[in-house]
């Protein structure tokens, strides 16, 4: 194919600038040669000679381009790469070396000083990738016009497979910008093509560009009228990162309303991410119909999710996660019981069920859980933080110190002196749902529920005050995931908390000066200054702590539970009884609240009120 273009170059030449253009027709392969040049290789990898097939791939792509080969050699592409992604051994791999070629093969190769030479597999591996799809963003047909649509639909094929490895490639080695930015390129040729688009959207959420994702998955959703992942996929979205949870319960219904009519296997998951919404709805209400009406329908569905596939551990967990919320402990235990039989080594439920053991007050059989869960999990903040407040109940302070101690060394051995990378699967965020937190005093406080709308509200007024606080100041946010960093503020304000149980006001200053260097801003900060104050017996500055906390977050029940103590010390009762009023509002089942209350009505001389 060379020498044929080469000769017509020649002629071209030859008939002079004074002769009419004469046109040039590039012959291409023809389909037996075209076979013939993908089936070296194949032939040499069904002997197991892995090394011999790359070589020649690498001999065939390096020979300069000629234009009756284009279509073949996207497809020799394509083929390298998934030798290099699935069937080559990482010890038998060599660094190309093109140059040093035996005479049968003729070829011209593409040479000169300053060509890149990968220097390891995964290089060669986003290389090759990356030169497939220039060949198929060059080679895909824009035009919309109907006498196209078999070329369009054929170069939009080959561009599928390219994107469809270059997103097993990338996400695998971490480069999800990389795959990002090609898909977006992609869009171009993509029109009413929801595959890529879901790519697209997939590749945004794990950039963290959820907004966007979501505006993409909308239109997925529309391009595919009858599929229910897209919706759950979209609701998902909304629980976990936008903070949008009526948003995801319609998008939720949607996907129920699809399953029902265009089944997908999917309807168990459907009632599972509907009653997720329902669950999600109920801890942003204060009216007291309005959250036992959602908490009712959220139990319905998890129920009708259990039901419809009864060995899915996920939905036994989210079914015990709800009966706990409702106060049924017992009718818990048992499902979170059942999702531990079907899924025994779940860091989540075994969690869950040291929670639920400590609310039954059986707090030696929650810390045998516990230490039997981090044998398996060793490296899992989140046990050790479980771990420490049951230390504290059961064997006091000291105990527990110890334990908190050990996680701030462990944080230090993940993630200090390194770039922060992923947080482990056990402390994600968005993995453990609405149970697992490690806010200060809060282990099983619904109020600092991951996916509780509230709360992601003010961890972004927290950030914002934060990013003021920066301008202004010489604070700077930590580099890498914020979610790693919030884990050692978490730790911190533990150990603060320990110090202050254990009588030691100034170790907890200390503490709550390490947290206030990496998010200045935070409520939690807050509030532990203001329980710092209290100990000293310090109303006005703790009044003042507290009110700081609840301009923050108002939802934090916490922080109103001690400003309404601290305005009943200050005998300003009439404020104390309409601060625990508004605590009440928000979580009605808290005892620390009614039993504030109570004091405060006693003050006040309503001696029936203060008894009920």
């Amino acid at each position: 194919m060379q020498e044929l273009e080469k000769q017509q170059n020649q002629n071209l030449t030859a008939a002079g600038t004074h002769s009419p253009q004469i046109p040039i027709s590039h012959k291409g392969l023809s389909s037996v040669l075209e076979q013939a040049l993908q089936e070296a290789p194949a032939i040499l990898l069904q002997q197991g000679k892995h090394e011999a097939a790359l070589d020649r791939y690498r001999y065939s792509l390096a020979a300069t381009e000629s234009p009756g080969v284009n279509s073949v050699r996207l497809k020799l592409l394509c083929q390298m790469a998934e030798l290099l992604l699935q069937g080559f051994p990482d010890e038998n791999y060599k660094v190309p070396n093109i140059t040093s070629r035996d005479s049968a093969w003729k070829p011209k190769l593409y040479s000169g000083l300053n060509q890149f030479t990968p220097r390891n597999k995964y290089e060669e591996t986003i290389l090759v990738l990356i030169v497939a799809e220039a060949i198929a963003v060059r080679n895909a047909v824009l035009s919309q016009s109907p006498e196209f649509k078999d070329a369009r639909h054929s170069a939009y094929q080959d561009a599928a497979a390219v994107y469809d490895l270059l997103a097993l490639a990338t996400v695998r080695w971490g480069q999800v910008g990389l795959l990002q930015e090609s898909l977006e390129r992609a869009m171009k040729f993509s029109f009413k093509e929801p595959h890529l688009w879901r790519q697209n959207a997939l590749s945004l959420i794990s950039k963290g560009e959820h907004e966007h994702a979501l505006a993409v998955l909308k239109d997925v959703i529309h391009l595919e009228p009858n599929a229910s992942i897209n919706c759950l996929l979209a609701a998902k979205l909304c629980f976990e990162h936008l903070n949008l949870p009526p948003q995801g319960t319609k998008f939720s219904e949607l996907a129920l309303r699809r399953e029902t009519i265009h089944s997908s296997g999917l309807l168990s998951r459907c009632h599972l991410y509907l009653g997720l919404g329902y669950q999600l709805q109920a801890q942003t209400v204060l009216i007291k119909s309005d959250k036992a009406s959602f908490n009712q329908l959220a139990l319905e569905n998890f129920q009708a999710a259990v039901q419809l596939e009864p060995n899915d551990n996920l939905s036994e967990y989210y079914l015990g996660l709800q009966l706990a919320i409702m106060g049924q402990i017992m009718d818990a235990l048992h499902h979170v019981q059942t999702a531990l039989n079907l899924r025994p080594e779940s860091s989540s439920t075994l969690h869950l069920l040291a929670l639920l053991l400590s609310a039954n007050r059986q707090h030696e059989e929650a810390l045998q859980i516990v230490e039997t869960a981090l044998e398996e999990y060793p490296d899992c903040l989140n046990l050790m933080y479980v771990k420490a407040h049951l230390e504290l109940h059961e064997e006091g302070g000291e105990r527990a110190l110890v334990t908190a101690k050990q996680m701030l060394e462990l944080w230090k051995n993940l993630y200090e002196g390194q770039t922060i990378s992923d947080v482990p699967e056990c402390d994600r965020k968005s993995d453990t749902r609405s149970v697992f937190q490690l806010y200060t005093s809060e282990m099983s406080d619904k109020d600092t529920s991951s996916l509780q709308a509230h709360s992601i509200a003010a961890s972004r007024v927290e950030h914002a005050l934060s990013e003021v606080a920066s301008s202004m100041s010489s604070f700077s946010p930590r580099p890498g995931p914020q979610r790693a960093w919030m884990l050692l503020l978490e730790i911190w304000l533990l150990l603060a908390e320990l110090y202050l149980a254990l009588g030691q006001p100034t170790d907890v200053l200390k503490c709550i000066q390490e947290a206030t260097q990496i998010f200045p801003l935070s409520h939690h900060i807050m509030h532990m200054r203001g329980l710092l104050h209290m100990h000293k017996q310090e109303w006005a500055e703790a009044k003042l702590c507290f009110q700081n906390a609840v301009a923050i977050n108002p939802q934090h029940v916490k922080s109103l539970q001690q400003l309404g103590l601290v305005y009943h010390y200050l005998n300003l009762q009439g404020l104390a009884e309409t601060t625990l009023r508004e605590a009440a509002k928000i979580d009605p089942t808290n005892h620390i609240t009614w039993y504030n209350l109570g004091k405060v009505l006693e003050a006040l001389g309503e001696y029936e009120t203060a008894s009920n």
